[in-house]
């Protein structure tokens, strides 16, 4: 996961509507069953995904009155924590 990716996906999700990622996502996860797909091209799908999937949690932690910048502190913070363990 990508801060600045994530971080500017949330400014999409303001300025647009959180439905847009969520069929994006919809969209790649169609795509990871192609059978023809290199494992490289899978891990910058699943990449695009996760920065999507943490795109809305940041997005939904903003909608719940945490500031934008601290939401994605927190967010980076518990995905340190889960690696870590």
């Amino acid at each position: 996961m990508k801060l600045p990716v994530i971080k500017h996906l949330t400014s999409f999700i303001e300025e647009n509507d959180q439905d847009y990622l969520l069929e994006t996502i919809e969209t790649l996860e169609g795509l990871t069953e192609v059978p023809s797909l290199k494992d490289e091209e899978l891990d910058v799908i699943g990449e695009l995904i996760s920065n999507m999937y943490g795109a809305l949690e940041v997005h939904k932690m903003v909608k719940e009155g945490t500031p934008k910048k601290e939401a994605l502190n927190l967010f980076m913070k518990r995905v340190l924590g889960s690696i870590d363990q």
